[in-house]
């Protein structure tokens, strides 16, 4: 079942069917023949199309910020802005689509060649349910102007967002069988994948769900994107406003409550400036970041995604106390729905599970590192490599830093954040593969190389 069930109250509104297999095998039939007439139609074409989304996202932000609100507890307001990052990422594309898709000339030995930008045919995309319409913007824009159709399995928990995605793009002229939302399970994934009529697979969700699909798309020698979990670092190397500073972390951690794959997870600072900066992050964290109703404006924080999430996090927060960690403020359950408060934990060791696993949800690490080269190794002390930061007043020193840091991504004196023309993605087992700007058009290209 795919089911809306408010987090702020866990209630229970809808249930929808998962998708038979008859319809799934129909859904890819339809993109697969959709492919023929959408990738002949001039790039100028679709690259139109894809503006006029861009137009209709902007129009329909309060009622998508809404769905979000009720299906997974973003707060209003930040779902406004997550529809704002739609918004410029199908006009980036529409924009630059055409230009990016332009054939490279090659000068080679004994002639001249091309290398001619197509697209290679239907895709699956597997999103969650975190951010539910940018993290559908970023797979699904650069494809269909590329030239590619779309067969799109949203979070079970997020069946409306799906569907008004779905309307959004129609209405804008994208071809019904040019994008197709499903309601299909889990367990229906590796047979999609392993239809010839699939070309490719897109994947943004869990560690767990990356190594399954990656597994089933190197099965069936299917290209795949993935963007999974994170437990990124910030190091905070000096500063010359401190308030500023953990105003600026605090609010990066605790964004959309916590539930960003790239939001900063581990925050490292340096030992002369540490207690004061965990003495400032903590009242923060305990005196502003109090849930409320996330559909009132006026709330600093919601609810988690679901319930099942806020009690696992809840639980990873015990874990590490019960094993030595120290509860700074936080960590506590609110009930009825999906509440936990926003939680700080200082002396985390490698010998405790929190050390390396991500925690999904409103809860802060702060290590303390005595010098630069001991805050790079703990940074890079982990299973993940997605983003991280670099907190600092001297420019060369933050660069000299974050060209240590093995991670996809670094930021300077910020933290997390997206947008459409900078390339995002991670290494190690935070996924491959790159989306947005102009990489996230070619992950799913064939560049065909023509000898003139």
């Amino acid at each position: 079942m795919y089911s809306v069930t408010n987090p702020a109250t866990g209630e229970l509104i809808e249930e929808i069917p998962n998708s038979t297999e008859e319809e799934v095998q129909a859904a890819i039939d339809k993109v697969h023949r959709g492919y023929t007439s959408w990738r002949r139609r001039p790039v100028e074409e679709r690259a139109k199309i894809v503006l006029r989304a861009a137009e209709l996202f902007a129009e329909r932000s309060d009622e998508l910020a809404a769905i979000m609100t009720l299906e997974m507890g973003k707060r209003i307001n930040e779902g406004r802005g997550e529809v704002g990052i739609v918004v410029d990422i199908f006009n980036y594309y529409g924009n630059n689509g055409p230009a990016l898709l332009a054939d490279e000339p090659l000068k080679i030995k004994g002639g001249d060649a091309v290398i001619r930008k197509e697209p290679i045919g239907a895709l699956l995309g597997v999103m969650p349910w975190n951010f539910p319409a940018y993290q559908v913007a970023r797979f699904v824009a650069p494809n269909l102007v590329l030239g590619n159709t779309i067969l799109l399995k949203h979070a079970s928990i997020c069946p409306r967002s799906g569907v008004a995605i779905e309307k959004i793009l129609h209405e804008a002229g994208v071809p019904e069988d040019a994008y197709v939302n499903i309601f299909a399970s889990s367990r229906q994934v590796p047979a999609i994948l392993a239809d010839p009529r699939i070309q490719g697979v897109s994947l943004t969700g869990s560690e767990a769900a990356g190594v399954s699909v990656a597994a089933e798309a190197g099965r069936n020698l299917k290209r795949c994107v993935l963007e999974l979990g994170g437990s990124d670092p910030l190091i905070v190397l000096d500063t010359d406003d401190m308030d500023e500073t953990v105003k600026a972390t605090s609010t990066a951690r605790m964004r959309n409550c916590g539930q960003s794959c790239n939001a900063p997870k581990r925050m490292i600072v340096l030992s002369d400036i540490y207690d004061e900066f965990v003495d400032k992050f903590t009242k923060r964290v305990g005196d502003y970041f109090q849930p409320g109703d996330p559909a009132d404006p006026k709330t600093p924080f919601g609810p988690l995604a679901s319930i099942a999430a806020a009690d696992e996090v809840a639980g990873q927060v015990e874990k590490a106390v019960a094993q030595g960690a120290t509860l700074r403020t936080g960590g506590k359950r609110i009930g009825p729905g999906a509440y936990l408060e926003a939680t700080v934990l200082t002396d985390v060791t490698p010998q405790m599970n929190a050390y390396y696993e991500e925690i999904f949800g409103p809860v802060a690490l702060i290590f303390k590192a005595d010098t630069e080269e001991e805050a790079i190794a703990i940074a890079n002390d982990s299973p993940f490599g997605l983003g991280a930061a670099v907190f600092g007043t001297d420019p060369d020193r933050n660069r000299r830093v974050a060209d240590q840091i093995e991670s996809g991504m670094v930021y300077m004196n910020k933290s997390g954040g997206s947008q459409a023309d900078l390339p995002f993605g991670g290494i190690k087992r935070s996924g491959m593969g790159r989306e947005l700007g102009a990489a996230g058009i070619e992950e799913f290209m064939n560049k065909k190389s023509i000898r003139l």
